[in-house]
C-alpha cells in the first residue's frame, strides 16, 4: 500500500524553495512511501521524493502546507537520453552503495522521480546490462569492510 503524498519544507520552514540562481524560480518538494520491487525482484517500502518546479508565483497558487498530504503520485522514470543536458551527471542511476553508475550496452542510465497528478502513471524502467561490474564493486566493498573490522578487533585484543 503507498502512502499519499506529502508536501515537505526546508530546514527554515519554507515549502517553497527559491532558486539560488534566479530568486523568480523555485520548486517544492513532495515524498511518498511506495512498494517497489527492486531489479533483483524483492518486494521493499522506499520514501520516493520528487522536486516541482516552477516559478514561485504559480508555486504560490498551490497554496501547500509543510506536511500536507495531497492527490497524485510519485513515479520514477528511467532513460538513456540525460534528463538535464546541462549537468547529466546528476541524473545518473547509480547501483546502491557500490557507486557504480547502471549501463545498459556501455550507455549509462539516468533516473529522475516525478510528481504526477495521473494515478495510472507507471514507473519507466531501463535495465542494466553492466551486473559484472556492480558484483564485483559489492565485492570489493565487502573486502575492504572486513579489512576494518578486523582492524578493529585486533585493536581491541590489545586493551585487554
Amino acid at each position: 500500500m503507498n502512502s499519499k503524498v506529502k508536501v515537505t519544507a526546508d530546514e527554515a520552514g519554507n515549502v517553497i524553495v527559491r532558486s539560488p540562481k534566479n530568486p523568480d524560480y523555485g520548486h517544492i518538494r513532495v515524498e511518498q512511501i511506495k512498494m517497489i520491487i527492486d531489479d533483483s525482484g524483492f518486494a521493499r517500502k522506499r520514501k520516493l521524493s520528487a522536486l516541482i518546479p516552477g516559478t514561485v508565483e504559480d508555486l504560490k497558487c498551490f497554496g501547500w502546507t509543510k506536511d500536507q498530504e495531497v492527490d497524485g503520485q510519485i513515479i520514477v522514470k528511467d532513460s538513456l537520453e540525460p534528463f538535464n543536458k546541462k549537468f547529466p551527471e546528476r541524473d545518473y542511476k547509480v547501483a546502491g552503495r557500490s557507486g557504480v553508475v547502471c549501463c545498459q550496452d556501455g550507455m549509462p542510465i539516468y533516473r529522475r522521480n516525478f510528481y504526477t497528478l495521473n494515478m495510472k502513471a507507471t514507473d519507466i524502467k531501463v535495465e542494466h546490462t553492466n551486473g559484472d561490474d556492480i558484483i564485483a564493486a559489492y565485492a570489493a566493498l565487502k573486502e575492504d569492510e572486513e579489512q576494518v573490522m578486523s582492524s578493529y578487533a585486533g585493536d581491541d585484543l590489545d586493551l585487554l
